[in-house]
């Protein structure tokens, strides 16, 4: 027993100055381990009779009685504790036992140092392997209990004797755990490879004015150049090739994205920042009720003028071989009234109808499609913040052929163009240019500019004139919408 004693100041250490905080003494991390590697070094010193090892004990209590304060009584009872256990050690011990060889403590001291480096070490392996692992699709949970591996293995053979033993129980779980890891790589390789991936968003930096490489559609204006109060311009992810393609015909070429003139904020940003007077221009849907009552907080009054035409549409995986549904039928699976395909001539497979975050474009349009009935509560596994992350996730979702989402027919053809979902008609009509342009089609809606009331740059004036003129109707047809001239 007498050989423990000298752990008593690690573990008093570790509950008032870790732990418990009742000392309310403030001190720097570092400070704190290397006061707990002495009194551990102490004690372990202690533990194998070399009875000069409370040295190393009495720096720490000679450190705290220099720094002062209520810290000096709590060096002073340490010094007296190490001098004590020594005197009492010292006679205790068993002169018959041979004392610690040098070759004994360069050992331990060893043992210490390569203690610290694989502490050091496996930290850093660990923050890089973690990032690698989730980087690659593999779950948290994985990741931590990987960053384990390097210390859990490392630390033991360092100081156990019976390594042969250890290393057995430690390879049983270990085992388990590498073959979790690379079953749960290779389901997530899979989910990746049975679809294609699509970015995050639009992909602005494929269509920006100026550019070459741009997919945008270039025209020079030569009714309407703008080169001062340039009016600052923002729109909807869907509507982003639109109104670069303006900013590109009558806007200077130093423009650039992003530079106070020409921005891009979504649809919940921008009309935000509209409201807030903060943007003169927004292109895109209706905003919802929640946006327009904000601009009513903001005292600012939106005016909107139509600029073109657009179908909401709605999609399901290429395997489903539903590939038209009536209006009355998608508001009943929205309104959580039909559950099951079978109920709309499709597989017995329960619907997985995916939804998107409140304000945006395309899930406000829903609400405006569906009316007086109510939209279900979608589980948080079907709302996407991002529209492109709907359609990759109608695309990829584990039961594939059970789920269904919806856009706006030039995002989904136009931008996105995933090969394994299909866009479905509604009533019988499939959303062509053709068949939103002779009304035939049933959903609708006016895609606007949207500026405010109280806005005196005179410039606003001019490029809505423009965007309703030969030219900006020219590019809002070409580049895949309806427009309003027709």
């Amino acid at each position: 027993m007498k050989k423990y004693l000298g752990y008593i100041p690690a573990v008093f250490f570790l509950a008032f100055y870790l732990f418990s905080g009742l000392t309310g003494v403030s001190m720097a991390m570092g400070m704190i381990l290397i006061w707990l590697a002495c009194f551990l070094i102490a004690a372990v010193l202690l533990h194998k009779g070399i009875l000069w090892g409370g040295i190393f004990g009495v720096f720490p209590a000679l450190h705290m009685i220099y720094r002062g304060g209520s810290e000096i009584l709590v060096g002073a009872v340490l010094l007296l504790f190490y001098g004590g256990l020594s005197v009492y050690l010292w006679k205790k011990r068993d002169a018959d036992a041979p004392a610690a060889t040098g070759k004994e403590v360069l050992v331990f001291f060893a043992k210490i140092i390569l203690t610290v480096l694989v502490i050091v070490a496996s930290g850093y392996i660990a923050v890089i392997g973690g990032m690698i692992l989730i980087a690659e699709g593999i779950h948290q949970v994985f990741a931590y209990i990987g960053m384990l591996v390097i210390p859990s293995l490392c630390l033991p053979l360092i100081w156990l004797k019976k390594r042969k033993k250890f290393l057995i129980i430690w390879l049983i779980p270990a085992v388990i755990y590498f073959i979790s890891l690379g079953v749960h790589y290779g389901l997530e390789k899979y989910d990746q490879s049975i679809t294609i991936n699509t970015a995050p968003n639009i992909n602005v930096h494929e269509y920006l004015p100026f550019r070459e490489d741009s997919k945008i559609v270039k025209i020079d204006s030569e009714t309407l150049k703008l080169t001062d109060d340039l009016p600052v311009i923002d729109g909807a992810a869907a509507f982003f090739p639109v109104y670069s393609a303006f900013v590109n015909a009558v806007y200077p070429e130093t423009t650039e994205l992003y530079d106070g003139v020409f921005e891009y904020n979504n649809t919940p940003g921008g009309y935000a920042l509209l409201a807030e007077k903060r943007i003169d221009l927004f292109l895109g849907v209706y905003p919802s009720e929640e946006q327009k009552a904000y601009a009513e907080e903001q005292d600012t009054t939106f005016v909107y003028t139509p600029v073109g035409t657009e179908a909401f549409v709605f999609f399901v995986h290429k395997d489903n071989p539903i590939d038209n549904l009536t209006t009355e039928q998608i508001k009943g699976i929205y309104s959580g009234e039909i559950t099951n395909w079978k109920q709309v001539g499709g597989k017995n497979e329960e619907i997985a109808a995916f939804q998107r975050n409140e304000g945006s474009g395309s899930q406000s349009m829903l609400q405006r499609f569906m009316g007086d009935t109510p939209i279900m509560e979608a589980p948080t596994e079907l709302r996407n913040d991002l529209m492109s992350g709907i359609i990759e996730q109608v695309s990829n979702y584990r039961s594939k052929s059970n789920s269904i989402g919806f856009s706006f027919r030039y995002y989904v053809e136009g931008i996105i163009q995933n090969p394994d979902i299909k866009v479905l008609s509604v009533d019988g009509v499939a959303p062509t240019a053709e068949n939103i342009r002779n009304g035939s089609y049933p959903i609708v809606t006016p895609m606007y500019a949207v500026t405010y009331e109280e806005n005196s740059n005179e410039n606003v004036d001019l490029l809505l004139e423009w965007i309703l003129s030969e030219e900006g109707q020219y590019i809002i047809e070409e580049t895949g919408y309806v427009g309003i001239s027709n």
